[in-house]
C-alpha cells in the first residue's frame, strides 16, 4: 500500500468537542429533511390524510361549552347545596371556554392574515383572560364551591383531547 492510501486510511485528528451549552444552532450541520410523498404519508397515517380535520376550534368551543353543562348538571343533582355547587360549576366552566372562543373568534377574523404572531398574541389574550376571570370569580363570588369549581374547569380545558380523540 502506498504512502498516500496509508494516510487516507488513518484518522485525521479532529478538534476537541465544546460542551453543548457551548454549541449554537447555527453552528451545527444542517440537516436536509425531505418530506413525505403522499404514498408514504397515506401509508403511516392511513386513507384520510390529505382530508381537513373536522375539529375546528369552534367545534372544541362547543365541546367544552356543553361539557360544562352537563358538569353543571351533575353539581347540580349530587351535591348538598345544589344552587351553589352548580353556579361554581357554571363558573369553572366558562372560565375554560371563554379564552378558547375568543382565540377562536380571532383566528376566524384574521382569516388569510394568520402568521406565528397573531398565534402568539391570540394565546397571550387567552391567558390573560384566564388569569382576569380566575380573579374575578376569587374575589367576586363570596359563596363559590372550590371543588366544584375547579373540577368543571379542569374537565374543560380537557375537551380539548377529547375533541382531538373523536374527530
Amino acid at each position: 500500500m502506498t504512502e498516500e492510501k496509508r494516510s487516507n486510511l488513518e484518522p485525521k485528528p479532529q478538534a476537541p468537542a465544546r460542551a453543548t451549552s457551548e454549541v449554537w444552532d447555527d453552528e451545527q450541520e444542517q440537516e436536509t429533511i425531505v418530506p413525505l410523498t403522499r404514498a408514504q404519508a397515506e401509508r403511516l397515517f392511513g386513507p384520510d390524510v390529505g382530508r381537513a380535520s373536522r375539529v375546528t376550534p369552534f367545534r372544541v368551543v362547543g365541546a367544552q361549552v356543553l361539557l360544562s353543562l352537563v358538569a353543571t348538571l351533575a353539581w347540580w343533582l349530587l351535591s348538598t347545596s345544589p344552587r351553589d355547587a352548580a353556579v361554581s360549576a357554571w363558573l369553572g366552566g366558562m372560565i375554560g371556554w371563554i379564552p378558547g372562543a375568543l382565540f377562536a373568534l380571532r383566528l376566524r377574523m384574521s382569516g388569510d392574515r394568520l402568521s406565528v404572531g397573531s398565534l402568539v398574541m391570540g394565546e397571550a389574550v387567552k391567558v390573560v383572560t384566564t388569569i382576569a376571570l380566575l380573579v374575578a370569580v376569587a374575589f367576586g363570588y363570596p359563596g363559590i364551591h372550590w371543588v366544584a369549581f375547579l373540577v368543571t374547569f379542569v374537565l374543560t380545558l380537557k375537551a380539548y383531547w377529547l375533541a382531538m380523540v373523536l374527530k
